[in-house]
């Protein structure tokens, strides 16, 4: 993700003489995505961690989230498995300025991220979320989702001006009008639990077509099943091109290879789909409105999940026939 807390050799031998990784080679920054800082640890034995600091998340939440990867990890889902420490304990701290600051170190899988995935690897994403959701039903640790209606209600409450401004009066009127239709919405009923609730591009490994890791599971929580297809549609295979329709059908396909869809969870998909491009648009109108300081960061572009909620609230209902 993109570093906002910078570390020092000596800051990485602190850290590391409370584990047992062995002796550390060199690190590196990682700049992809927003969220918390994260580093490559390369160590003299050849072997590779992820070291991640936690610049929003509370002390509190993160217990959930190294439980969890275990748990996952355990159950077959190729993921990332937190290391522990000397004591037992899953996460460390760390003096960052004036402020202590959590984080953990995991495994580093093989393979790479892919800017685009063909329809081939889209039948492997779906598969792979569906392998997720199933190895999630036996955890039985709930969480809140935190960017749920209150949250939504929240932030575009507090961008009206700015949006007006920046984006023009049409990008407010959506913006309310979604929020509007959303909140009259129900999909009560439908197979939930564990859901990613970030499976984009840049959380999901790759080795040739075949998905060899899923990762960054900071936004999981419980919900419909069925959100977190959308949100991973709307991020994998909706790319605004004439062939968005076969792209979403191949990766529903592999949905379903590992886990068939209920009637009312395919009925539900349709507005889901709407409700998680208004869920990423927000946030990164939020972002590029009032972005955070950071050594290496990155802000990604708002008028992409503009377009998508656009395009789902125009044309859905054409466009779902698998």
């Amino acid at each position: 993700m993109s570093v906002y807390t910078e570390l020092t050799t000596q800051n990485l031998k602190m850290i590391l003489d409370d584990y047992a990784l062995g002796e550390l080679k060199r690190f590196t920054g990682i700049t992809a995505g927003i969220e918390n800082s994260n580093f490559f640890l390369d160590m003299q034995d050849g072997q590779r961690f992820v070291l991640t600091i936690f610049e929003r998340l509370g002390a509190d939440e993160l217990p959930y989230f190294m439980r969890l990867m275990r748990h996952l990890a355990s159950r077959g889902l190729q993921s990332p498995d937190v290391q522990v420490r000397h004591d037992g304990s899953l996460i460390f701290e760390i003096q960052a300025g004036d402020k202590v600051k959590q984080g953990c170190i995991v495994s580093c899988l093989t393979g790479e991220t892919l800017d685009f995935l063909n329809q081939a690897q889209l039948v492997s994403s779906g598969a792979s979320l569906a392998t997720l959701h199933l190895a999630g039903s036996s955890f039985d640790e709930p969480r809140d989702n935190p960017t749920g209606f209150d949250w939504l209600e929240e932030n575009i409450a507090a961008m009206q001006e700015d949006v007006k401004k920046t984006y023009g009066a049409d990008a407010l009127a959506l913006l309310n009008d979604e929020l509007a239709y959303q909140k009259k919405q129900s999909i009560s009923g439908v197979p939930r639990g564990v859901i990613h609730g970030d499976l984009f591009v840049d959380n999901i490994l790759f080795e040739g077509n075949d998905v060899s890791g899923v990762i960054d599971f900071y936004y999981a929580h419980d919900a419909a099943y069925v959100m977190d297809i959308a949100i991973a549609i709307n991020a994998q295979a909706i790319v605004l091109g004439e062939n968005d329709d076969a792209r979403m059908a191949s990766f529903l396909q592999g949905y379903e290879s590992q886990r068939k869809l209920e009637l009312g969870e395919k009925d539900a998909l349709g507005s889901l789909l709407r409700l998680g491009a208004l869920r990423f648009w927000v946030s990164r109108l939020y972002d590029a409105l009032y972005p955070r300081d950071g050594a290496m960061t990155q802000t990604k572009d708002p008028e992409e999940y503009r377009k998508k909620l656009l395009l789902h609230k125009e044309s859905l209902a054409k466009r779902i026939s698998y």
